[in-house]
């Protein structure tokens, strides 16, 4: 390899050449330059050179570009002193000293590529290392070449603001500093600049005019940086002040110069661009500093109000300029430094100076042009959006509810507007609503355009204002003579109208909708899915949503209207074509699938035979294929073992979302786990494709991510369903990943473990301890140095109790191995052990655990062995105890039984609003009618196990035995065992 810290010129020569080949598009030429550029990149003299290539204008562009782009990322990696392989001290200075000799760079993206790399050193190294770097580019931006002004301007906008965006408290007051040293300047600048090109402007220059327009853009930049970021309390210092006032006067003028630009010019682009930024100015620092901010308050509100809402803004204003102003007049009415407390007297008088200013404002003809002006001009729908409906309606929906470009464009903004001043001024805003709507009773002629899209305004604005207008309008009244007889109107001029009442109706459902009136509304929505717009159609679909979704739902209610629903949404789904539309729809069925649960099943066989079809067209949209999971998990729900008819396709759904060598899985994965989850609750029977899905899971466990949960209760979920093909063909693995999550996992992924070995346990003791074998020992362990954590201890009790209780000789052969592990006496770790139980049995909250440690220690009665009778006192104790859990008084025959016992006779009743009982639920049924711990009567056993040790060790024995328990104890198991 070269080495680079040869003499600059035969290096350069040489780099030169292998940047050459790396801008080739011949792949044999390109991977090897783009390796040997790989390995210079930690040689010293490496970064010097390429100064020295992309400074050199007689060079190929690209070549260049890449030089630029490789110093770029050589300042990210090796610039900071710490970073291995970092630059010499020495090195820098020369770097430093290069990059701003000369700003003549003659191609714009490469000048804008320098101006960032030398704001990323000046991040690191300004002002310490480079105190000299500011008052070049002061003295070069009053140059007067034309070329090296503007990049010296380039360069100082990108270093102000890198300056700006730190965020450590000394390097704000380094900032801070700056700011004040340079802001007089600056200010001088940007005026300089932009009284040239309003000159240039009135002379009618354009050319002249726009290059100084760039200068004008680029000063402001600048500007925006140091006012917002640079002064703690910038309302003390009169040069900020002085230039927020004239930012007013500076819009109008150039407001004035845009009425006769043509628009789609380069010209008329940039001078939109300077009159937004102005408005940004302003909108950031209210945000940053509301307080200093207040001198300012009353003549933004008139500025914005007169261009927004007067004719001062015809003829001048566009689209973007209105949403700031927009944003600036919602941003003072919202601001919380503003709302005075309840208590006046609690307020700052910083609070009640800007309050004084706004009410002073916003007086009753000011709210009332502004809330008509609002409904009658901004909420009107435009001729653009009628064509848009026409031409692609579901162009139009996605839009209307908030595609990717609406969060900037004007409908959304007013509307928010709207809502946010109606409820800030309600009481007196509310009568001029309720007047415009008292105008628009009855229909409307179908010829009168205007007086349609008029209603469809007052209709929005009503719909918008629900919960303000809760107590002033009385909706049912409203609904039955009004709204219904408009959604009779079939005309097709009236769809609008049509539209607008079935928002407007599940705008109010949630806020108030007496419920006897939703089979009326159930009725109009199956008419209206019908309708022959499309748009409606869309729209009736979010309404039912929104009314299925309610708390007051009633399914009852819903059940007559089922079926024509679900088919009409189904055709629905099929007819649109558009990706987010889909997925909407699909949305709304999910909703209802849930809502119904299994009421579901007679109509859902037409959905079960499009889905495979839609997944596979919307292979490109992972969003789409979300919507696809979430209806399928509704599905299941609503099928029930019936699912099972759905797994040629649902398995290898799940197994493609939850596999994660599949690129898909980012999107997927969290629906396919629960589809996953739901699929095997709901699941009659074990198949080999369910079973052999599994194999994506210990890839899954590895990633120890958010969804370990979700993975946790897969398992077991196999675990209920089919213990022992399940455990044969995983537990080894499982355990392997076990292992290996228990060294590095948080406690409740220890217990979430645990609780798989202890599933495992109670549904196939002997299979389950043979298979989690190695998992054991730890647990044993855990139990006799007396794990610290509660809940961990809890857990550990849970999973030696089943295996003490329900597989004797494996515990035996357990003791025998920890004992060869410790070095101690079998005799003694189990004294050991029966001690910790004893002692930290208090852990324990879960009475089917405590029932099940009582059982677990009993069962090593009768016993000769010295060390269980030594620790006799300790298992009565336990035993007693768990009496007192589970013992509750017979209220027919006042004897006490064991409450924990089950029979198959007690089948609950599920209720109304109860889900019915999943195939899983009924499984843990039936395995709680086995288990032990609701099978045995503690009371019988406790008695058998202490006649037995009696037996065994005679009455006197026996007796002796008995006098180590403490008396009061003694009592009260007598009269447990009363009977016996």
């Amino acid at each position: 390899h070269c080495q680079v810290s040869m003499d600059l010129n035969s290096a350069s020569t040489v780099v030169l050449q292998v940047l050459t080949q790396a801008t080739s598009q011949d792949t044999a030429l390109l991977k090897p330059a783009e390796e040997q550029l790989k390995q210079w990149e930690t040689q010293p003299g490496f970064y010097s050179v390429l100064l020295n290539i992309f400074t050199n204008h007689d060079l190929d562009v690209n070549v260049r570009w890449l030089a630029v782009l490789y110093f770029k990322n050589g300042i990210d990696r090796y610039w900071r002193r710490v970073a291995p392989h970092a630059l010499s001290e020495e090195e820098k200075s020369t770097l430093r000293a290069g990059l701003i000799t000369n700003f003549n760079e003659p191609i714009n993206q490469i000048a804008t590529q320098i101006a960032v790399l030398i704001a990323k050193v000046a991040r690191l190294d300004c002002p310490r290392q480079w105190p000299e770097l500011i008052p070049i580019l002061i003295e070069s931006v009053k140059v007067q070449d034309d070329l090296r002004q503007h990049r010296a301007l380039l360069t100082f906008y990108h270093v102000t603001k890198t300056l700006a965006s730190k965020r450590l408290a000394a390097d704000r007051k380094l900032f801070s500093d700056l700011a004040s040293g340079i802001y007089n300047f600056a200010c001088s600048l940007w005026n300089h600049h932009t009284d040239t090109f309003l000159h240039h402007v009135s002379s009618g220059n354009e050319a002249a005019a726009l290059n100084s327009l760039e200068r004008t853009l680029l000063s402001l930049k600048v500007l925006r940086k140091l006012t917002v970021n640079g002064f703690v309390e910038p309302h003390r210092n009169m040069e900020v002040m002085g230039f927020l006032h004239g930012i007013f006067d500076r819009l109008k003028q150039f407001l004035e110069c845009s009425r006769n630009v043509d628009t789609d010019t380069v010209f008329r682009d940039k001078l939109e661009k300077t009159i937004i930024l102005f408005t940004k100015v302003l909108l950031d620092f209210l945000d940053q500093h509301p307080f200093s901010f207040t001198p300012l308050i009353q003549r933004s509100l008139e500025f914005s109000v007169s261009y927004v809402f007067t004719e001062v803004g015809e003829g001048v204003t566009f689209e973007r300029f209105i949403v700031q102003c927009m944003n600036l007049i919602k941003m003072i009415v919202k601001n919380y430094a503003y709302k005075p407390s309840k208590n006046f007297e609690d307020s700052s008088p910083e609070t009640l100076e800007a309050h004084k200013i706004k009410m002073a404002f916003f007086t009753y003809p000011t709210l009332t042009e502004i809330c008509r002006r609002l409904v009658s001009h901004y909420f009107l729908l435009t001729e653009e959006e009628l064509t848009m409906w026409e031409e692609d309606p579901e162009g139009f929906t996605v839009e209307e509810t908030g595609g990717d470009s609406w969060k900037y464009s004007l409908r959304p903004c007013t509307e928010v507007l709207f809502i946010d001043i109606f409820h800030e001024y309600n009481q007196t805003l509310t009568p001029v609503l309720l007047e415009m709507m008292q105008r628009l009773q009855g229909p409307t002629n179908v010829e009168d355009m205007n007086a349609l899209l008029i209603k469809d305004a007052v209709y929005n604005a009503v719909g918008l204002a629900a919960f303000e207008l809760f107590d002033s309008v009385d909706f049912d009244q409203w609904f039955k003579n009004q709204l219904l007889p408009e959604l009779q109107v079939t005309h097709n001029r009236y769809k609008p109208l049509r539209r607008r009442v079935i928002w407007l109706i599940g705008q109010w459902v949630s806020v108030k909708f007496k419920s006897d009136l939703r089979p009326m509304l159930y009725e109009a929505i199956c008419n209206l899915l019908q309708d022959q717009d499309l748009v409606v159609r869309i729209e009736t679909a979010t309404t039912l949503k929104l009314t299925v979704d309610d708390f007051e739902f009633r399914t009852d209610q819903f059940l007559p209207y089922l079926e024509t629903m679900f088919t009409l949404l189904f055709q629905l789904l099929q007819q649109v074509t558009e990706c987010d539309t889909k997925m909407h729809v699909l949305h709304v069925l999910s909703c209802v699938i849930e809502r119904v649960n299994m009421q579901i099943r007679p109509y859902v066989g037409c959905l079960v035979q499009y889905l495979p079809l839609l997944w596979k067209q919307s292979e490109e949209h992972n969003m789409l294929r979300c919507a696809i999971l979430t209806t399928l998990i509704h599905l299941v729900q609503g099928l029930g073992a019936d699912s099972k008819n759905l797994y040629p396709f649902l398995l290898p759904v799940i197994q493609l979302s939850t596999d994660v060598s599949q690129p898909p899985h980012v999107y997927l994965l969290e629906d396919g786990l629960e589809l996953w989850l739901v699929t095997l609750e709901n699941s009659p029977c074990i198949t080999p494709e369910l079973l052999r899905i599994f194999q994506n899971m210990p890839p899954l466990l590895e990633q120890s991510s958010e969804n370990l949960r979700t993975c946790f209760k897969i398992i077991n979920g196999y675990i209920f369903l089919s213990s022992t093909e399940f455990l044969q063909t995983y537990a080894a693995g499982l355990c392997q990943s076990f292992c290996e999550l228990l060294s590095d996992i948080t406690t409740e992924g220890q217990v979430q473990v645990l609780k798989v070995v202890e599933n495992a346990l109670k549904v196939n003791p002997v299979l389950g301890s043979q298979m989690f074998q190695p998992i054991l020992p730890c647990v044993f362990r855990g139990i006799i140095e007396g794990e610290r954590y509660p809940v961990v201890m809890s857990t550990y009790l849970g999973v030696m109790g089943r295996v003490l209780l329900q597989n004797t000789s494996f515990f035996s052969s357990l003791l025998t191995v920890m004992a060869h592990k410790c070095n101690q006496e079998m005799d003694q770790l189990l004294g050991n052990m029966i001690e910790m139980w004893v002692d930290r049995m208090d852990n324990i909250t879960q009475p089917e655990r405590r029932k099940l440690s009582a059982l677990a220690l009993l069962s090593l009665l009768p016993s000769d062995n010295s060390v269980i009778q030594d620790k006799f006192c300790g298992i009565i104790n336990i035993a007693v105890e768990g009496l007192h859990d589970v013992m509750t008084e017979d209220p027919e025959t006042g004897t006490h039984k064991d409450c924990m016992l089950m029979s198959h006779l007690e089948e609950p009743k599920a209720t109304e609003d109860e889900e019915p009982p999943t195939e899983q639920d009924k499984r843990k049924k039936m395995l709680a009618l086995k288990d032990p711990v609701h099978s045995v009567s503690l009371q019988q056993f406790t008695y058998e196990k202490l006649k037995a040790q009696q037996e065994l060790l005679g009455e006197q024995g026996f007796q002796s035995l008995m006098e180590t328990v403490d008396t009061e104890i003694v009592t009260q198991l007598q009269e447990f065992l009363q009977g016996f």
